[in-house]
């Protein structure tokens, strides 16, 4: 069935969120301060893993050097594109419209909670190779693997951050349904080099989201997202 692991990846994300809300009507307040840090950090260290390994991955080759520069150019040029069309701002408005839909006025992490847990499950090259895998060859694993980290990550967060969290899985069905639905366009321009500058960038913008958790920061993740297409386009550059 075409699109099946979009769907289980969805519904982990519904559980994760309810889960991770019930345990946030008994904790208290310094609990769930706790959870948000331990979380930041957790997401750090993901982020900056990938990001770290794949540094090591480019240096080891003839034009890695070439390559990294190329991934600081396009998250330059995407952040600038992001930053003019102010994808946080459109991002935050969305959010608060779902805030005021769902009843939840009085929610003041709903905004915050809605947007973190978005670009955290939807930022990665796991949401563009899973989408393509399902429709292609009906290969569900990438996207079933997606979703039980996904479950795990989103209760974490729901149970520090609240009701705005499970509304992620609206961008995250948008994204992945949209791909699916190209996959056989989009296939071609994946090729092996794209995907690890998608999977670089990716995992740099999941480290700003950690930061953003663990230290309480307001860096403007939304606004850097234009640069994954800067590093999958930047892959077809000679060198």
């Amino acid at each position: 069935m075409t699109g099946l692991g979009t769907i289980v990846n969805c519904a982990a994300v519904i559980v994760g969120a309810v889960v991770g809300m019930v345990f946030k009507k008994v904790l208290k307040e310094r609990f769930c301060e706790l959870i948000t840090q331990c979380m930041g950090l957790t997401v750090i260290f993901i982020g900056g893993a990938g990001g770290i390994g794949r540094i090591i991955e480019l240096n080891k080759q003839e034009n890695g050097t070439a390559q990294i520069v190329f991934m600081v150019i396009a998250f330059a040029l995407g952040s600038f594109v992001g930053e003019l069309i102010n994808i946080q701002h459109l991002t935050e408005r969305f959010g608060a419209w779902l805030r005021k839909k769902s009843g939840s006025e009085g929610d003041n992490s709903f905004i915050s909670g809605f947007v973190t847990a978005s670009l955290t499950i939807c930022v990665g090259a796991m949401a563009v190779i899973g989408p393509i895998q399902d429709a292609l060859n009906h290969d569900y694993s990438t996207l079933f693997t997606k979703a039980v980290l996904d479950l795990v990550i989103i209760a974490v967060m729901a149970s520090a951050m609240g009701k705005g969290t499970v509304f992620s899985v609206i961008p995250l069905a948008v994204l992945q349904g949209s791909i699916t639905l190209l996959a056989r366009f989009v296939k071609p321009l994946l090729t092996d080099l794209a995907i690890s500058n998608i999977s670089f960038v990716g995992s740099m913008m999941i480290f700003v989201v950690g930061v953003n958790l663990m230290f309480d920061k307001r860096i403007r993740v939304a606004n850097m997202l234009p640069t994954i297409i800067f590093a999958a386009a930047f892959s077809f550059i000679p060198i």
